[in-house]
């Protein structure tokens, strides 16, 4: 668990050794850096990254696959209908991903 304020290159370093084997990437420009494309190469993950507007040569990406990226914002979405998950109450990690967990089941059975 982060602080609400911590970049999202902290966040992609912090994740970057757990990352599951999968053949795509999909992220928003926040994760556009050239050592976390180059990390996602290493282990054989194509990344489906926008380029940042200030980069000088905009990297390709599926556009189609990118679109695709609204389901997983959908989700968060949905999670964050449950007060206790979007004002995160609880300050312990144990609870608040038990808390998640509980919400994702009740989302999934409805």
């Amino acid at each position: 668990m982060a602080a609400g304020q911590v970049s999202d290159y902290i966040g992609a370093r912090a994740l970057r050794s757990s990352l599951p084997n999968v053949d795509w990437l999909l992220g928003h420009r926040g994760y556009d850096a050239d050592w976390f494309r180059n990390a996602l190469q290493d282990k054989g993950i194509r990344a489906c990254i926008p380029s940042r507007k200030q980069r000088k040569t905009p990297v390709k990406y599926d556009k189609r696959r990118y679109k695709r990226r609204n389901r997983i914002a959908i989700m968060f979405g949905r999670l964050k209908d449950w007060r206790r998950v979007a004002t995160r109450h609880v300050r312990c990690p144990k609870v608040f991903l038990s808390a998640i967990a509980l919400a994702a089941i009740v989302i999934y059975r409805l």
